[in-house]
């Protein structure tokens, strides 16, 4: 799942109106964020399908318990949310992180195959296998999706045209970037895959931007800062 990570993150926002959205976008997808430097370091294993049926499936999950087990959602979860704890003493932002982080081991199971471990050392592999059924997929994604920006945009209101702009034009570009993965091709190399999946940290300060140029709504507007 890819946009329906994001659409989570979106909605929680409402729930804790004094964490950064981009801070829940890091929780959902820490796994995700996490995943590629592991690939990279030889420590899980992404391999590539170019004649998978479902542009969903072209990549072959072999090994990767560190990042996607249930377990070690877990306590990354636990971790993200001590240490944001620790930082803000926003006891309820803390507890929507470590959900946010749990909640990708969910969505996951949800549409991967069989290739999701409950632990690193168990060997069962569990997924509901959506990714199979293109269109399922893209309906399930979409509604989530839309439901996720439609919360966030009716929960906190522009300040500024940083607030409006910059916040529909990442809505934009996800949904770009989510066409231009189904409409591609199959990636040449897990390398490649890794590295690009690496720019999803780049993704963090944009977040962040137009999300400190919105307010609460219901509440007085404040000077930009």
């Amino acid at each position: 799942m890819f946009i329906g990570h994001f659409a989570v993150a979106f909605g929680a926002k409402k729930a804790v109106p004094r964490t950064s959205v981009a801070t829940l976008m890091v929780a959902a997808e820490l796994v995700d964020l996490l995943w590629p430097i592991l690939v990279l370091l030889g420590i899980e294993t992404v391999q590539i399908d170019a004649g998978a049926a479902s542009p969903f499936l072209r990549l072959r999950f072999v090994h990767y318990p560190w990042t996607h087990s249930l377990l070690m959602g877990v306590l990354w979860g636990i971790g993200f949310g001590i240490v944001y704890r620790a930082r803000t003493s926003y006891a309820r932002g803390a507890l929507a992180i470590a959900i946010l982080v749990v909640s990708h081991w969910v969505l996951d199971w949800v549409v991967h195959r069989p290739d999701l471990q409950f632990a690193p050392w168990i060997d069962t592999r569990v997924g509901l296998g959506l990714w199979a059924s293109p269109t399922a997929t893209l309906v399930v994604e979409a509604a989530l999706f839309i439901a996720g920006v439609g919360v966030y945009a009716r929960a906190t209101r522009p300040r500024d045209r940083i607030g409006a702009w910059g916040f529909w034009g990442f809505v934009a570009f996800l949904v770009v970037a989510y066409a231009s993965s189904i409409a591609g091709g199959a990636p040449p190399s897990p390398q490649v895959v890794a590295a690009t999946a690496l720019l999803g940290w780049a993704m963090v300060p944009w977040i962040a931007w137009f999300d400190r140029h919105r307010d609460p709504a219901g509440q007085p507007l404040a000077p930009s800062r």
